[in-house]
This record gives structure tokens, C-alpha cells and sequence, in this order.
């Protein structure tokens, strides 16, 4: 086959095998990939070219195993305006989601102890404004005008084999005065965001210390007996709290 006749031969898509036709969607280091099997990636996922097919079917496995997590997933805490960054407490975990249906959106369920750092930003959009002139043409005014438009990005690095980072806007639409309501509210929340984070990543280094320290025998004050106290504290023989 020359070279003009492989420009035009069908291409399939090594995940299932669907027909791609001349046009590759997704094309890997190893492999081509369909919109539909890329729709199951993870939204925070990139870099197609430089990803290996065998990578791709891991992250595919993973994403269907995700669905369980998801299920068992409870909001306890909400951030945010459109995308969301919803918290579970309980279970130590959060997801970053813009869907109203969030369940069946199958959103990337992290676990705290992924998280490497959090932080936020915000952008200032200036645009000049300017006047209409007779002649049709716009002019500058002097000294010149701008209007100011103002954005708040959230930033958590987490350490997953698919993705680094997870960057979302908290604000819905851009605001356009510093000294709005609005924009102390944002940027309240962002601070709130990177202070919990925080102090959930703190706990978490707390608990393993804990978990890592010897172990010391006590005597229950319950039922009398010698106990190494288990994990949450409790006599092993009576299960009554000793610390």
C-alpha cells in the first residue's frame, strides 16, 4: 500500500476496537484511542501522546473500580460554585466535580493521604477600554481606562499514577470589583479550602505517628486485665476505652 492509500486506511481503536475511520480521536505512544473510551479517562488526566496503551487500560480499571468509591462516597462539606470540591470527613476523602449528577459523572474519588500541597491563585484580567471615535475607529483615552475582571483557581498536587494536579475555578462567572461581597466570599473560601486540606493531611500524619509508636501494656480500669490498648484506644479484652 503506498503512502497515499495508508492516509485513507481505517484505524481502530486499541481499547474496543471500534472503528475510527481516517481520523485518529486520541493518539497514543503506542496506539490510537476512540472519544468514547477517552469520555472514561479521568477529566484530570493529559498527555495522550506520551501515554502507553497498557497505561491506558490500568487507568480504565481504575475508573470502573472508582465507581464503588463514588458510591460509598458521603458529602459532609461543599466548596465552591459551579465545580465543586465536596468533602467526605469521615473517610478522608474529596472530589472535584462540576456535575449536578455527580454519582453518575463517576468523579475521581482522592484520599487525603495522595494529597503533596494545595494552593490557590487569583487572576487578574485587565481589559482596555476605549472610546468610539466619528470616524468608526476607537481611541485611547488619556491616561488610559481598563476594566478589571478577577478569577480564583484552586490547586491540589496529589501523587496518582494518572495525574499531579487537579486545578479548578471556585468562582462561577469572573468578578469584576475587589471590593465586592463576592470576592471576599471566593477568596475566603479558597483560604478555607487550603486550611482544611490542610488540617485533614495534619491529622493523617498524626495518626501514623501514632499508629508507628510502641505500643505500652496498661491495665484496664474496666475488667482488670494486662492490655496492649488497640488502635482506637480500646482494652482488647473488654473493649472498654483505656485512653
Amino acid at each position: 500500500m503506498g503512502l497515499f492509500g495508508k492516509m485513507f486506511e481505517k484505524k481502530y481503536c486499541d481499547v474496543c476496537g471500534g472503528d475510527l475511520g481516517i481520523v485518529v480521536d486520541h493518539k497514543l505512544a503506542d496506539g490510537n484511542l476512540c472519544k468514547e473510551c477517552a469520555k472514561k479517562l479521568s477529566p484530570f488526566f493529559s498527555g495522550y501522546k506520551s501515554t502507553t496503551l497498557e497505561a491506558i487500560k490500568d487507568q480504565l480499571d481504575y475508573r470502573e473500580a472508582n465507581k464503588d468509591r463514588v458510591a460509598a462516597f458521603n458529602v459532609t462539606r461543599t466548596y465552591g460554585d459551579n465545580t465543586k470540591l465536596m468533602i467526605d470527613e469521615d473517610k478522608k476523602q474529596f472530589i472535584v466535580t462540576s456535575a449536578s449528577k455527580w454519582r453518575d459523572a463517576n468523579p475521581d474519588v482522592i484520599d487525603f493521604s495522595q494529597v503533596t500541597g494545595c494552593n490557590y491563585e487569583m487572576k487578574e484580567r485587565k481589559t482596555e477600554i476605549k472610546r468610539d471615535m466619528p470616524d468608526g475607529t476607537k481611541q485611547s483615552y488619556t491616561p488610559p481606562r481598563y476594566d478589571y475582571d478577577y478569577d480564583f483557581y484552586v490547586t491540589i498536587n496529589v501523587n496518582s499514577p494518572f495525574f499531579s494536579e487537579i486545578e479548578f475555578k471556585v468562582n462561577n462567572q469572573s468578578i469584576d470589583d475587589a471590593r465586592s461581597f463576592k470576592f471576599a466570599d471566593v477568596e475566603r473560601q479558597c483560604k478555607e479550602i487550603k486550611e482544611t486540606i490542610s488540617g485533614i493531611q495534619q491529622e493523617i500524619r498524626e495518626q501514623r505517628a501514632a499508629e508507628a509508636a510502641p505500643k505500652q501494656v496498661v491495665t484496664c480500669p474496666y475488667c482488670g486485665g494486662i492490655t496492649t490498648p488497640t488502635a482506637n484506644g480500646c482494652c482488647e479484652w473488654c473493649g472498654a476505652p483505656v485512653r
